[in-house]
């Protein structure tokens, strides 16, 4: 599994994005890949995406293990245009891909129970864009929606198995991590 993050550089001049390899079945950071693009398309309400995607794919393009699955801290069909960076990726990669966001950008919900693997669907008027999944008891849940290639039950299994310790599943906070330190470093 592969974990995507990025963010933008202080200077709004630049996107960082990292890619780290997670191992399902060790539970342990296999590789860390980063990179820094500068910035070409200009900000464009609900096309973030493509701001944020040639960093990505630049942090994707240094790793040595070929990814089986795309993890991205981000939105993919649940997104107002329905095409989050997890689907821009997918579709470029050719590769499974899902979306794990910290907030819902569109659609409503019934909060999910508090207990641990707890989901209510996320639904953008009679269409179900995601799910709102509690992957620690007690703690905020986060939003899964499908990418590219792969079912939302299984984006949502894949979240939950990647959330060990923490509220974010591993590749993606550790892959937050990794953007924030290349980014003190520039």
């Amino acid at each position: 599994m592969v974990g995507v993050d990025a963010a933008f550089s202080q200077d709004s001049a630049h996107c960082v994005a990292a890619a780290v390899v997670w191992d399902l079945q060790e539970g342990n950071l296999v590789e860390t890949r980063t990179a820094v693009r500068p910035l070409t398309f200009p900000y464009v309400p609900g096309l973030l995406s493509f701001r944020e995607a040639p960093a990505v794919l630049a942090a994707l393009r240094k790793l040595r293990h070929e990814p089986d699955a795309i993890m991205c801290d981000a939105q993919g069909y649940a997104h107002p245009r329905r095409f989050g960076l997890a689907c821009h990726i997918g579709v470029i990669c050719k590769r499974p891909t899902l979306g794990c966001a910290k907030s819902v950008l569109v659609g409503e919900y019934r909060e999910p129970d508090t207990t641990r693997g707890s989901r209510t669907a996320l639904r953008h008027g009679a269409v179900r864009i995601g799910t709102v999944l509690r992957t620690r008891s007690g703690v905020k849940p986060v939003i899964v929606s499908v990418g590219h290639l792969i079912d939302l039950p299984t984006a949502e299994r894949l979240v939950l198995k990647c959330a060990v310790k923490y509220r974010l599943p591993e590749p993606t906070r550790l892959a937050d991590h990794a953007v924030a330190q290349a980014k003190r470093e520039m």
